[in-house]
Parts: structure tokens; C-alpha cells; sequence
């Protein structure tokens, strides 16, 4: 399968805070009876502004290496990059490939991109062929060690694949987080090398990565 995916991912950044404790000073109120301080009184020491240290993030954000659909099937993903710009989708069809200039998972903002194989000539259906049944509403999850991001899904699209190109809202790196799987669908001309048509699922993120 050949996707064409536009910009790279943009590097997101989290926020430091930086605390500032400034010593109290006191002012002698208007009409003080108080007397003024002596000439030869020793001088106080003024107390020097104490720096803190910053606050370290809590966000949980990684590089996706497993994902798992609706009713439990995972499989392995592989970082996946791009040659030519097009992107070297894992060829064994039970693994599937995050595109390396997409978002992490986890992350605030910008478009986390997997692709797969619908089948292959070799190995008959790919793991993304279970795509294909894939509802609205149903709740996608990637996974990393013990860190995990789930998704649900919004939208099942079927797009012609010269429309799927660098303007794409499915390789959108500037907008709120998302998750995109992709593969291919429609009809198979074989003197065209392929499928006409990409399946995009779109899912948008159930709370926090953790």
C-alpha cells in the first residue's frame, strides 16, 4: 500500500513553571509615631529572592508499539518511515506501521498515523482487514510497555487515494490529538498495482495517555 503523507510531525512542548518567592518587606504606615531608624543603627540584610525549581510534566506520552482494535485482536507496530515520500508500510501483513513524522500517542495536539495491509499475495488477509468492520463509537487502544491511550472511534471514510494527499485532515500534525489507522480498500486493479481506494478510521482520544 502507498500513502503519501504531507508535513512532519511537530514537536510538542511542555509547560515549565517557575515559582518566584520574593522576601516580605514592610512599609511604615502614614502618621507613624514610630521614630525613624538611627543613622548609626546596623543595617538589615535584605533577604534574596529564592528561585524554584521546575515542575516536572505529567504528561504520558510514547511511541505506539502494539495496537488493539474493537473486540480484542492486537498486533505489532513498527516505526514506519518515509521513502520517497511514501511511507514503508511494515510488509508482513500481521504488523502495522506508526508513521515516525506523526505524533506520539499521548500527545495534545497533532494526528498519531498507522498503516497496514489489507492482504497481501503472500500471506492472504493483513490485520488490518478487521478495519473493514470497524463502528462508530467503538474504542481503540494503543499500547507501549505499561503505557496505554485509548481512542474512540468518530468516523469510518472511504477515500479515493489521490485524494488522500498532503493537504489531508488524516496527516493533520496542528490540530487537537487524533488517532488515524489506514489501509487499503475499494476495488483491486492489479495492472495499477494495487486498491483504488484508503480506509481511514478516525478516533479521538478517551482521557489521558497513561
Amino acid at each position: 500500500m502507498e500513502l503519501t503523507p504531507g508535513r512532519a510531525r511537530l514537536a510538542s512542548a511542555a509547560a515549565l513553571l517557575l515559582v518566584v518567592i520574593l522576601g516580605a518587606c514592610t512599609a511604615m504606615g502614614v502618621g507613624s509615631s514610630a521614630a525613624p531608624p538611627s543613622a548609626t543603627a546596623p543595617s538589615e540584610p535584605v533577604p534574596s529572592a529564592r528561585v524554584g525549581v521546575p515542575a516536572a510534566s505529567t504528561r504520558v506520552r510514547f511511541i505506539p508499539t502494539a495496537v488493539v482494535l474493537p473486540g480484542g485482536a492486537r498486533a505489532v507496530v513498527e516505526p514506519a518511515a518515509t521513502v520517497n515520500r511514501v511511507l514503508a508500510v511494515p510488509e508482513e501483513g500481521k504488523h502495522v506501521g506508526w508513521w515516525d513524522g506523526s505524533a506520539y500517542a499521548g500527545d495534545p495536539f497533532g494526528t498519531t498515523v498507522i498503516a497496514g495491509h489489507v492482504d497481501s499475495a503472500a500471506e492472504g488477509l493483513g490485520f488490518f482487514a478487521r478495519l473493514l468492520s470497524v463502528q462508530r463509537g467503538e474504542v481503540v487502544a494503543l499500547e507501549a510497555g505499561k503505557h496505554r491511550q485509548r481512542y474512540r472511534v468518530i468516523s469510518v471514510r472511504t477515500v479515493a487515494k489521490q485524494a488522500l494527499a498532503t493537504t489531508s485532515a488524516a496527516f493533520d500534525q496542528t490540530g487537537d490529538h487524533q488517532l488515524v489507522l489506514i489501509t487499503c480498500t475499494g476495488a483491486f486493479h492489479p495492472d495499477q498495482g494495487g486498491y483504488d481506494s484508503n480506509l481511514v478510521v478516525t478516533a479521538t482520544p478517551l482521557g489521558d495517555a497513561r
